[in-house]
């Protein structure tokens, strides 16, 4: 038995457990379509959606594990579904053929001044 928190840690799908614990605290994780807290206890078979934008992966646990161990070694905990894998392929691909964003640097006091005048006419409405 294992804490949901420190199984996504060891897991990998988080660099840290406060990481993992503030992901499931915010609902950004599932167990068997339930919101729970970083404490429940996760069991092999158990059903996780884990959502990190823009990727959402949905994955069976596998194995237990209370230890962070190499990336190979995590992978063996748990098992992606085939639907989930292939849409977090195709969204990658989307993301990775749409063009870069264009930032044009710091805006100049005319270009704030038009946006909070912009702002300001939608509060309004």
């Amino acid at each position: 038995m294992t804490r949901l928190d420190k199984f996504l840690w060891a897991a990998r799908f988080y660099k840290t457990r406060s990481l993992a614990a503030a992901a499931v605290e915010a609902g950004r994780v599932a167990v068997n379509g339930e919101r729970v807290k970083p404490a429940k206890v996760v069991r092999i078979g158990d059903r996780l959606q884990v959502r990190r934008p823009p990727f959402e992966q949905v994955v069976t646990v596998r194995a237990l594990s209370d230890r962070r161990g190499p990336a190979t070694e995590a992978r063996t905990l748990y098992e992606e579904t085939e639907e989930s894998t292939a849409r977090r392929e195709a969204l990658a691909a989307e993301l990775k053929a749409s063009p870069p964003p264009v930032f044009g640097g710091r805006p100049t006091k005319k270009t704030r001044r038009d946006y909070e005048k912009w702002l300001h006419s939608q509060d309004e409405e």
